[in-house]
């Protein structure tokens, strides 16, 4: 059966696509979603897969070391870190750096992701904006998982995390994408694992789902 490690990001696109991807490898293929440094993690502690979809700055570790075929590596997708509300919910303002550091200091409560690429950089972020203190006392801090599943069930007002994922979760709304100078753009890449057999011709199924079409129906982008 082969086996595909993949960060969350691609969540909804790989779910969708299952049957394709199935029909493309002639084969079920078993799909292992978690934040990328928790897959990190675990392939440093011995874990293997046929092909594996995790940040670029992971991939292009994982080749250093060897244990991924940096010859296959490819960019999949780009993606943006978001706000979501519950449904029927006010939209907090998030059009500019400062509204949205005020929308921050005004919310009840909200929940980020501690392992995802989108938790960290959260972290660094309310760091930057000298709230850290403030907007962590009142914040849920999951370990891993959808944090817009804390809005549907009423512990949090706002969360943060990748559109992608944030898209996810029925029962929300998507703000939007954080603005300019609050944002950035995670890379995540593709790569077989160093000598699995059918990890190539995985990659290359999984690249073919990345169509622009695909990619944008799923709050990504393609890479530039």
């Amino acid at each position: 059966m082969p086996r595909l490690m993949s960060t969350l990001a691609l969540a909804g696109l790989l779910r969708e696509a299952a049957p394709a991807l199935d029909a493309a490898l002639g084969a079920r293929v078993q799909v292992d979603l978690a934040p990328t440094k928790t897959l990190e993690a675990r392939i440093r502690a011995g874990e293997r897969a046929d092909a594996a979809v995790l940040t670029a700055e992971a991939i292009a570790a994982l080749a250093a070391e060897g244990v991924l075929d940096g010859l296959t590596a490819r960019p999949l997708a780009h993606s943006r870190v978001g706000m979501a509300v519950k449904a029927g919910a006010p939209h907090p303002d998030i059009s500019s750096v400062a509204a949205l550091k005020l929308a921050l200091l005004d919310a009840p409560s909200l929940c980020y992701s501690r392992a995802g690429a989108s938790g960290i950089f959260f972290a660094g972020l309310i760091e930057r904006l000298g709230i850290a203190q403030d907007v962590n006392a009142k914040a849920i801090v999951i370990p891993q998982g959808f944090t817009a599943e804390k809005l549907v069930s009423g512990e949090a007002a706002i969360a943060f995390q990748q559109v992608s994922e944030l898209m996810e979760v029925p029962g929300i709304e998507i703000v939007g994408a954080l603005p300019e100078g609050a944002q950035t753009v995670a890379v995540f890449s593709g790569a077989a694992f160093a000598g699995a057999p059918g990890g190539a011709a995985l990659l290359d199924a999984v690249a073919r789902l990345c169509t622009p079409e695909a990619l944008r129906a799923k709050g990504l982008d393609t890479p530039a």
